[in-house]
């Protein structure tokens, strides 16, 4: 076995492989770039050898920089975690030049199977299904709608050397074929180094569900069952779980067969994943092969026990597979929420920033059979960068059946604090709570479909806005009596409930009284006659806290904002204004102050690298022409005119970060 190991990747995945290697007795050794210095993972490790400057072609995907970090440290193993290095063959090739072990797959594995073009034909001499398209290289956006017209609309548009939904499009006609070549090629040029296009029939209605493997070096290959991977935005998974609500012991069956087939066929060793895309009817197509660490292993290591960072670095080390295919045991249900630096209110766009509060929920059993496992790279003060990922933390729950598991996720979100930057937390629990997710109803278009314009927040429904209310009663009421006693009004006594509260709440109104409250229970009462008891030892200061309303469990965020109180649960947001009668009469009389005219400027969206400016001074657009064109988080966003006019003047050049609301360009 292996005394030290190299992680070339950083974040969350980087910590998840440092616990693992800790626990079999390994040494560790993180690699870092400059803005990742003070990161968890740096102090994670044993050891810690910087690498390069921010930009990620400067460190984690230098190949040499990884190799002098190796030779330096003496690390006789090298993990690379997902994304950057971890598929590419050529790093695979001089590692095992210089001595050392890749823990992951041969370079010939990761070369067949990383050439989406390749990986098909090979899939289908292997006997595995797969989908209609057409599989050469295409040299141009013209020839891309020539193609495309040729398989029929809807297809796909995707990057050879893709994955993790980048260098990726949807088109229903011409046009978007088009532009979906040129944003594909471009965007994975950037993430990839290759920008080679290929086109597949888009099938509709579509499920994306996986199949993990896992093969040793001697000729064992086995397979861990299903994930599905439905809930997607823009082809970047949000929400997994394992195992498929929608699979049949047959179709598991059969789809687990020709995942196995396929990795024999190509002589994969470590673990990897089978991809595809599964119709209404249960039929399936290969989509691709993942030959490395998926984001979403967790809910497979949930379900089985395996953990699959340990069995590659067994493998790695020479070591058999250490359980057969009749070894394998599901159990229960496990959920996993992608935690995204992204502004669910701003259509998702980019958030950069310091984390000025981090307090993910405890990890461990919980009642009801509930497990929490939360896997993150941050901590609280840590920096969301823009050169990186921007996912913050994967947080799972696993069960012993698919409600119990989506609950106690809900709960776990509703107990992760996060604040300083802008992120999807409450957009995650509304999914959850969506009637069509739990029934099982999915596709890959979920999002789109349930939110097609946009994510606007969640209201309460009328008995979750009374409960809501009581609590914000109560709430106003120790923060009243706190500021008595400071005044020193009370001089120790105990402060006598006000008079009636009028709370302004998501556009309702609710009059409601506070009759008695010791501390950590209170009675109250709402103007028609409807009383309710609140239990809670919440107290002024407190950030998070359980309240029962009339039997009801809720744990609810609490903070004080502009005056307002702030009351966030389940993926509900609310401000919450307490008055007494008087005083919100007289609130309701001030004049509303208007949002200032933005109209004939193009403002930033998102902090970003500008990539092109499409028009110049003097020009006139049309509606939906393309403006600019500015690159976030290694994703390219195309940015266009909203009404006709003409350019007056352009504020940026292309290569110019910016910062959002940052003025690119001003209409007359």
């Amino acid at each position: 076995m292996f005394e030290k190991i190299l992680i070339a990747n950083r974040g969350e995945i980087a910590c998840r492989v440092i616990r693992t290697a800790r626990r079999m007795g390994i040494a560790t050794v993180a690699v870092h770039s400059d803005a990742d210095r003070d990161a968890v993972h740096v102090r994670m490790a044993d050891e810690a050898v910087a690498i390069g400057p921010a930009p990620s072609a400067q460190s984690y995907l230098s190949i040499e920089a990884i190799l002098n970090a190796v030779r330096r440290t003496g690390a006789q193993a090298v993990h690379p975690g997902y994304g950057f290095l971890s598929e590419n063959a050529g790093f695979a090739r001089a590692l095992e030049a210089e001595g050392v072990a890749f823990i992951g797959p041969s370079a010939n594995a990761i070369e067949a199977m990383g050439d989406k073009i390749a990986s098909k034909a090979l899939a289908a001499k292997a006997g595995v299904s797969t989908v209609p398209g057409h599989m050469g290289l295409i040299e141009s956006a013209e020839e891309a709608v020539r193609i495309a017209e040729a398989i029929g609309y809807p297809v796909m548009i995707k990057a050879s050397a893709g994955g993790g939904g980048k260098g990726m499009r949807v088109a229903f006609d011409a046009e978007e074929a088009r532009q979906g070549y040129q944003s594909s090629r471009s965007e994975a040029r950037g993430a990839f180094g290759d920008d080679r296009i290929f086109i597949e029939k888009f099938v509709e209605q579509p499920r994306h569900i996986e199949i993990q493997v896992l093969g040793d070096r001697h000729g064992n290959v086995i397979h861990l069952g299903e994930r599905e991977c439905s809930i997607q935005r823009r082809n970047q998974k949000v929400i997994e779980e394992a195992p498929s609500p929608f699979l049949d012991p047959a179709t598991r069956e059969a789809m687990g067969a020709q995942a196995v087939a396929l990795a024999k066929a190509v002589g994969y060793s470590s673990a990897g994943t089978v991809e595809f895309i599964v119709d209404g009817a249960r039929n399936f197509y290969f989509l691709e092969m993942n030959t490395r660490l998926q984001v979403e292993h967790p809910v497979t290591e949930l379900v089985t026990g395996i953990d699959l960072v340990e069995e590659m670095i067994r493998v790695a080390a020479g070591e058999r597979l250490r359980i057969g295919q009749d070894g394998v045991q599901a159990q229960g249900w496990a959920m996993e929420a992608r935690l995204y630096a992204e502004d669910p209110f701003r259509n998702f766009l980019p958030s950069i920033g310091r984390l000025t509060r981090y307090r993910p929920p405890a990890e461990g059993p919980r009642d009801g059979g509930i497990v929490i496992r939360n896997d993150t790279g941050v901590s609280e003060g840590s920096e969301i960068s823009v050169h990186y990922d921007p996912m913050i933390a994967k947080l799972c729950a696993h069960g012993p059946d698919r409600s119990t598991a989506i609950d106690g996720l809900i709960a776990a979100l509703d107990g992760f604090e996060l604040e300083g930057i802008g992120h999807n937390l409450p957009f995650l629990s509304a999914v959850l709570r969506h009637e069509r997710f739990r029934a099982g109803r999915l596709t890959t278009g979920f999002i789109a479909e349930e939110y097609h314009d946009g994510f606007s927040g969640t209201a309460p429904q009328p008995a979750e806005a009374r409960r809501l209310a009581a609590i914000a009663a109560v709430v106003a009421e120790r923060e009243d009596a706190r500021a008595k006693a400071i005044s020193g009004t009370i001089s120790g006594q105990p402060a006598r409930p006000r008079g009636a509260l009028v709370l302004r709440m998501a556009g309702e109104r609710f009059e409601a009284r506070v009759e008695a409250d010791d501390g950590t229970a209170a009675r109250m009462r709402f103007a028609d006659g409807a009383a309710m008891r609140v239990d809670s030892a919440w107290r002024p200061g407190d950030r998070i806290a359980a309240f029962t309303v009339d039997g009801t469990a809720m744990q609810v965020k609490t903070d004080y904002a502009g005056g307002a109180l702030r009351l966030r649960w389940h993926g509900i947001d609310l401000t919450v204004r307490a008055r007494s009668p008087r005083v919100d009469a007289l609130a309701e009389l001030m004049p509303v102050k208007l949002p200032p005219d933005t109209s004939r400027m193009l403002l930033c969206p998102m902090p970003g690298v500008v990539t092109a400016i499409m028009v110049a001074e003097g020009d006139a657009v049309e509606e939906g022409q393309i403006l600019a064109t500015v690159e976030a988080m290694k994703m390219e966003n195309v940015l266009r005119a909203e009404r006709r006019g003409t350019v007056a003047r352009i504020a940026v050049e292309p290569g110019a970060s910016l910062s959002v609301d940052a003025l690119i360009l001003e209409f007359e």
